[in-house]
């Protein structure tokens, strides 16, 4: 037996991208949209999978899924699909799961960088990430946007202007709201949306929100043929994890010289 609903949502015009509505928000406002409905909050969300079929626009964003039901169950899996104007733009699927006694393992240790008072903030180009404009972003590490650098890494401490709690939501957000980590290699920027976005959600949510920063990390574990596969992570500022996410991410072209907002 299944259990089927329908909600519709706003997507947020100040959380644009490049390409329509940022991806890491559109993801947050799914796991939003179908968590209670399905799981009376019973479970906390361990994994969330996002598909992009389209760009999101600034208009109701329509979320139809199902779950399976019955009584007892420590985990509920739920699949989504996500219209604008009757047309699927993203589809994707949650699962929750209860906590238990178990072995515990950590092969992501937070990395040892300077506090966020002692990093200077980073300002993003307006046109390129208008959504940054709600964040207070300062870079952890020498490796910045397009800075032309050795290596596709950025790391920053990064926080929620408007004071938002750090729960699932927010860490979905967060695994996608660093520039692409090519970009730390790149001295001019192109557009490198992400069609694909996978986020673990770990244990330390399960208690509650954390507040105030987060050490976000991003970088490129391969890219050719058009396409970049790219690993974030995200810790509270006590140094806790919070979500491990992999995207698969399409290289566009460069563009023309004053076509970034075409």
């Amino acid at each position: 037996m299944t259990t089927t609903t329908d909600t519709e949502i706003r997507i947020d015009p100040l959380w644009r991208s490049w390409e329509g509505a940022h991806g890491g928000h559109v993801a947050a406002l799914a796991l939003a949209a179908v968590r209670d409905r399905f799981t009376g909050g019973a479970h906390p969300v361990r994994t969330l999978t996002t598909h992009y079929l389209a760009p999101v626009g600034d208009g109701p964003l329509h979320f139809s899924g199902a779950a399976p039901a019955g009584p007892g169950r420590r985990t509920a899996t739920c699949v989504f699909t996500g219209h604008q104007n009757g047309v699927p733009v993203i589809s994707g699927s949650a699962l929750f799961g209860s906590g238990r006694q178990g072995p515990s393992y950590d092969g992501s240790p937070v990395p040892g960088v300077p506090e966020p008072q002692d990093c200077r903030r980073l300002e993003l180009p307006g046109e390129l990430s208008p959504f940054a404009r709600q964040l207070e972003i300062r870079p952890a590490t020498a490796d910045l946007p397009l800075a032309g650098g050795d290596r596709a890494e950025l790391t920053a401490w990064i926080r929620f202007l408007d004071g938002r709690a750090l729960d699932a939501p927010a860490a979905v957000t967060l695994t996608d709201v660093l520039p692409p980590a090519l970009y730390a290699r790149w001295r001019s920027a192109r557009p490198v949306p992400t069609a694909e976005l996978t986020v673990h959600l770990t244990d330390a949510l399960d208690d509650g929100p954390h507040e105030g920063w987060a050490l976000v990390r991003i970088r490129t574990g391969h890219a050719g043929s058009g396409w970049a596969v790219d690993d974030s992570a995200v810790w509270s500022a006590d140094g806790r994890l919070l979500a491990l996410a992999r995207q698969s991410r399409v290289v566009r072209p460069q563009p023309a010289a004053g076509s970034v907002n075409s």
